[in-house]
């Protein structure tokens, strides 16, 4: 028979809750470490995603940068000389050091030699004038002195430089550019390479004097309001597949006749319509002529 001392007495058959527990455990002891232990689950898997987040932004930070096209290599002669053009023509809105002056121009530290080879040689830089949009103008210097200017700022800040080798495409990429321009530029500069307005008073401008390598160079630094189209978004392969696709459409001939600049069926036919009413006027007041 078992001996009822040998059941563990609870609160209930004392009658009154005892200050320490008849098991001789500690509640608030086993509360504290209960509270332990969960604190360092959380510091533990608070240090596990820290060092997950760090190796990840790193593996980024390594690859991201890197590009299938190979950047151009600058010599300190170029260098050099990119400096004393950008005394004379750039230090009073853009500052001694590249660090922009306020109300005058933006810093330059970081924008790469891309940036100034775009800006500069489609003569948006240096500016006339102040405003939220530069115009294309006729180029203030050579290619030559445009690429020492990239290499100076490129020397002192960094940046996407200019890709070195051709930037176009074969023929066999032309389709594929094709469908990568609809689908990432017809939206804002048509799919004539026209242009059209935008928001806040601005517009996309016209591709036809554009050349290869501004063409790529504003993909890769996204001048204004177009957007930055990074290696990892559109690679140099598909870069150079769009720089084909419209450097072959604008260099083809229309097989129709004359596509009056490619401006749109729309226009043409109001330029074909004009053209046609005002033959016919001509033809009905020269018949009168005649008849009378």
């Amino acid at each position: 028979m078992k001996d009822d001392f040998d059941d563990p007495l609870t609160s209930a058959d004392l009658g009154f809750e005892p200050a320490v527990p008849v098991t001789g455990a500690d509640p608030q002891a086993k509360r504290n470490s209960r509270r332990r232990g969960g604190l360092r689950r959380k510091l533990t898997a608070g240090a596990i995603l820290t060092g997950a987040l760090v190796g990840m932004g790193g593996a980024y930070t390594l690859f991201a940068g890197t590009s299938g096209a190979a950047d151009s290599t600058s010599s300190a002669a170029d260098i050099s000389a990119g400096r004393q053009l950008y005394e004379v023509s750039c230090i009073t809105c853009h500052g001694a050091n590249l660090q922009g002056v306020k109300n005058r121009g933006v810093s330059l530290l970081g924008v790469g030699g891309a940036a100034v080879y775009f800006q500069v040689s489609t003569g948006r830089m240096p500016a006339t004038g102040q405003g939220a949009e530069q115009y294309r103008k006729t180029a203030k210097f050579t290619d030559e002195q445009i690429r020492q200017l990239a290499a100076f700022v490129q020397s002192k800040g960094g940046g996407v430089n200019i890709p070195a080798g051709t930037v176009r495409g074969t023929d066999a990429d032309i389709a594929e550019g094709g469908n990568l321009f609809r689908l990432n530029c017809a939206s804002c500069h048509g799919t004539t390479f026209k242009g059209a307005p935008l928001s806040a008073g601005k517009s996309a401008p016209s591709l036809n004097a554009s050349t290869d390598l501004q063409i790529y160079t504003a993909m890769l630094t996204g001048p204004e309001s177009m957007p930055i189209f990074s290696d990892n978004e559109i690679t140099p392969d598909e870069k150079r597949a769009i720089v084909a696709y419209i450097q072959t459409i604008k260099a083809s001939d229309d097989p129709g006749g004359s596509g009056i600049d490619r401006i749109g069926p729309v226009s043409e036919a109001i330029v074909i319509w004009v053209a046609g009413i005002g033959a016919i006027m001509i033809a009905i007041l020269w018949i009168g002529a005649k008849t009378q």
